[in-house]
């Protein structure tokens, strides 16, 4: 179920990367992070049955939930796809007022 949510997500991130402009790098390198690490989960759950995490990472007494480089590529991505929508749009020479 989660392999085919994965796959779904990730035809529709490479749609939306083909469409974009060929000069939007902003928006296609978060795309691809998350197109990557979507792609790369969901070979591990069609390969191994379950996701592999191996990162574990303790402070002290804090802990933080084990996680994989995939997960990380995905939520840097998803991080910097809202971040990008919350810019302002960039005015072009001819628009500035």
């Amino acid at each position: 179920m989660l392999a085919a949510l994965a796959l779904g997500v990730s035809a529709y991130l490479v749609y939306s990367l083909y469409r974009l402009p060929r000069r939007a790098w902003r928006l296609a390198v978060p795309y691809a992070l998350v197109i990557g690490g979507a792609l790369g989960n969901a070979a591990d759950r069609l390969s191994r049955g379950q996701v592999v995490d191996f990162i574990q990472w303790y402070w002290r007494d804090f802990f933080w939930p084990t996680f994989n480089v995939a997960d990380m590529a995905i939520v840097i991505g998803a991080v910097a796809i809202v971040a990008n929508g919350l810019m302002p749009p960039k005015l072009s020479q001819g628009q500035a007022s």
